[in-house]
């Protein structure tokens, strides 16, 4: 496994596989590796001839008052951890390769980048987008990977490769729980034990919710008002939304039916953690 630094050795490496007919995979990551991204990047070794995985993390979807510079960062665990899967190569630049001083290009996705957390981490998904953009401009990958639990991420990546020609296939994986079915996340370092306890609330909340749509409920607003009452009786949560949309375009709806997205974001203590469930319900 190699480690690059620069664009243009991951360029180089990649025309070079391009030659011998090799298929390439991007797993696009901000590091602190945990057992989803792992899983993304075996997938990706199952699917492809070659595995490049970036890590980076990317200041331009932090806003002002986000943990940016707090944001955990082990560069020789990751490589660790990557190598042992099989990785091929690890892209891991300096913001500076990334970003010119004087640029001015953003990459939007518009209406859907304003919903869900999009309306709480203003700019977020503009970030988002324009690496993940440079990343296929760098590395021309045939497929990338991405995890359902930044599900709101995944169907913008997909609306931009489809409006932007990207000849690019994205995967999803289904998210990577703890035994307890806390969601896989680098930001789950931040919490002390009592935290840790507090924030399987949203895992419940979700498995109440398909509950009561396996039981035939349809009322959209009614199961989310019993989400909601069952996370507020956790004296460390702090809901910032809980949303029912449409897994197509993010809208909110009334009726549960057909394909949706059941989507939260809740601090415990100073800690944003999300979580969703995505179901295809008959009417």
């Amino acid at each position: 496994m190699k480690i690059l630094k620069k664009i243009s050795e991951v360029r180089e490496y990649v025309k070079a596989r391009r030659k011998e007919g090799k298929s390439i995979a991007l797993v696009p990551t901000m590091g602190y590796l945990h057992q989803g991204h792992l899983t993304l990047m075996k997938k990706a070794k199952e699917d492809n001839d070659i595995v490049i995985a970036s890590i980076f993390v990317n200041p331009t979807q932090f806003g002002p008052t986000e943990d940016y510079e707090d944001y955990p960062r082990d560069l020789e665990r990751d490589v660790n951890l990557a190598k042992e899967i099989g990785v091929d190569i690890i892209f891991a630049p300096e913001v500076e390769e990334i970003y010119l001083k004087d640029e001015l290009t953003t990459v939007t996705v518009d209406s859907l980048n304003e919903r869900l957390c999009g309306g709480s981490r203003s700019g977020h998904f503009d970030g988002v987008c324009t690496i993940v953009s440079k990343l296929f401009n760098i590395v021309n990958p045939d497929r990338s990977y991405f995890g359902q639990k930044d599900a709101q991420q995944v169907l913008i990546i997909k609306k931009m490769v489809d409006d932007l020609n990207f000849d690019i296939k994205i995967v999803t994986v289904p998210i990577v729980r703890e035994e307890d079915g806390l969601a896989m996340s680098s930001r789950n370092k931040y919490l002390n034990k009592e935290e840790r306890k507090a924030a399987l609330v949203l895992y419940s909340s979700l498995k109440l919710a398909k509950k009561l749509i396996v039981s035939g409920e349809r009322n959209a607003n009614f199961i989310k008002e019993e989400i909601i009452s069952l996370i507020n009786q956790e004296e460390l949560a702090e809901i910032d939304y809980v949303k029912i949309v449409k897994q197509s375009n993010i809208e909110e709806i009334n009726e549960i039916e057909g394909e949706i997205l059941i989507a939260l974001a809740v601090y415990i203590g100073q800690t944003r953690l999300i979580d969703n469930l995505m179901l295809d319900v008959e009417k």
